[in-house]
């Protein structure tokens, strides 16, 4: 699910059963000792001009590479940018109940090098219940932190399906029905693949989470999100309507024309061209014990799932086994920068090309104009999307929108942002879900990240 809140929490959620696990959500070093991920995930550039060569994966020098706890602090709004993240560690006057979230990670490229990486406040600082654990039991939030990044994996879905565009394998304007047969109903051939990437299809917000939990096995609840009938009285490609369901529906598209699972296409395509050994779905399995314990943000920590560290927070995710097409990348700030630099570099980063010009130059391309949007978080979204990504959006990019900045966020707290006039890629990581998503608005912490660099760059 993309950072949604409230109205769409309590949609999905409706009628959760108890055994249902908790509401869907989402360092310096490039590359960790850790074993590489057996689905791993990467990023690349936008048309235009490349950004100066980059030092490894994502631009940081060798020394701050070397050094897992290091920051980097080497431009004048440096740290303007922590002091904004110290500030949401605590209650705020918008929200005095609680702290914004528990940690956060940054880290802001300009031009190819990276100005600002850093950390603040705690990885894991409450245990189930939520009980929040006694100093000596947390963990630091250190730059090299692994986060559940959320929605922010519709990127790398979206990257894999125009790759296959790219090939000659997938046609954007086909009808959903060509490579679905069992996408029928009332309304649902008029559905194109671009419309599943522009949350334009007409579908609802998410598959209901108590009915797909429901149903026997893994099999059997991707049917039944197959068969999802287009929402009351919504016209394919008549409104923008964010919806996890498109990204899912395009992983099973992706799946019948490789034959290979999404993790697997991911890090084949994705991580394993660009290096990227910090990004995957399901952490466990590739990251060591030594790290797990000292670089995992935590989640969720008050349902029957018990405290989420390395267990991706989306239910729907969670109920298909670790992977889905709309949540479930874990990954690091500096390997998601990548994506970012990969867009800049119009399809390729360092030597490796991932996607063709033409087709990053189609996906930055505003395929909603004159479509009306409805958010029930947030009113004042508009429409404004390319293929798989958000245009121009101030209520995350602030003052970078506008300029013709593009990105996605993620519920867990996190976003990735580019702004191609500035040669600027901004990630933005927290783990505002820990212990609970419903205690703070992550908007007010990327409006305000976001607004030091409109200025200061």
């Amino acid at each position: 699910m993309s950072d949604r809140r409230f109205g769409r929490r309590a949609v999905l959620g409706a009628g959760l059963a108890a055994s249902v696990a908790a509401l869907s959500g989402c360092g310096p070093d490039s590359v960790s000792p850790a074993a590489a991920p057996s689905d791993a995930a990467s990023d690349g550039p936008v048309p235009g001009e490349p950004p100066a060569a980059v030092e490894g994966v994502a631009g940081l020098s060798g020394s701050a590479s070397a050094s897992p706890s290091g920051q980097i602090l080497t431009a004048p709004y440096s740290g303007k940018v922590v002091d904004v993240l110290k500030r949401y560690l605590v209650p705020t006057s918008d929200n005095p109940k609680h702290p914004g979230y528990a940690g956060a990670a940054v880290l802001v490229n300009v031009g190819g090098k990276v100005t600002t990486h850093a950390a603040v406040g705690d990885a894991l600082r409450y245990g189930a219940g939520p009980v929040e654990l006694p100093a000596k039991s947390r963990v630091a939030m250190r730059p090299d932190s692994v986060f559940d990044v959320a929605s922010v994996t519709k990127v790398y879905t979206t990257i894999l399906a125009l790759q296959q565009v790219d090939r000659g394998k997938l046609d954007l304007a086909a009808p959903v029905a060509q490579y679905l047969p069992a996408f029928d109903g009332p309304g649902k051939s008029a559905v194109t693949v671009q419309m599943l990437l522009t949350h334009t299809s007409g579908l609802p917000v998410g598959p209901s989470i108590p009915e797909t939990s429901k149903k026997p096995d893994v099999a059997a609840r991707w049917e039944y999100i197959v068969s999802t009938p287009l929402a009351d009285g919504v016209a394919p490609g008549t409104l923008f309507r964010y919806t996890s369901l498109g990204l899912l529906l395009t992983q099973q598209i992706l799946e019948k024309l490789t034959g290979k699972p999404l993790d697997q296409q991911v890090k084949n395509e994705i991580t394993g061209p660009l290096g990227l050994r910090d990004t995957g779905f399901k952490p466990k399995n590739w990251l060591s014990a030594a790290d797990q314990a000292n670089r995992l943000a935590a989640t969720d920590a008050r349902t029957s799932r018990g405290l989420l560290r390395g267990t991706v927070h989306d239910d729907i995710c969670n109920v298909l086994g670790g992977v889905a097409g709309s949540a479930g990348i874990f990954t690091t700030a500096a390997d998601l920068s990548v994506l970012g630099l990969m867009f800049l570099g119009g399809g390729q980063v360092n030597g490796k090309r991932i996607l063709s010009e033409a087709t990053v130059r189609n996906m930055l391309t505003n395929k909603n104009s004159g479509l009306p949007a409805t958010d029930v978080d947030r009113p004042n979204r508009t429409s404004t999307h390319g293929i798989g990504l958000e245009l121009d959006q101030s209520w995350f990019m602030g003052r970078l929108a506008g300029s013709g900045a593009y990105g996605h966020t993620g519920f867990t707290g996190c976003e990735l942002v580019v702004e191609p006039k500035r040669k600027l890629v901004l990630v933005l990581l927290t783990n505002r879900a820990h212990p609970n998503w419903s205690w703070a608005n992550p908007d007010p912490t990327r409006v305000a990240v976001a607004n030091i660099l409109a200025d200061a760059i």
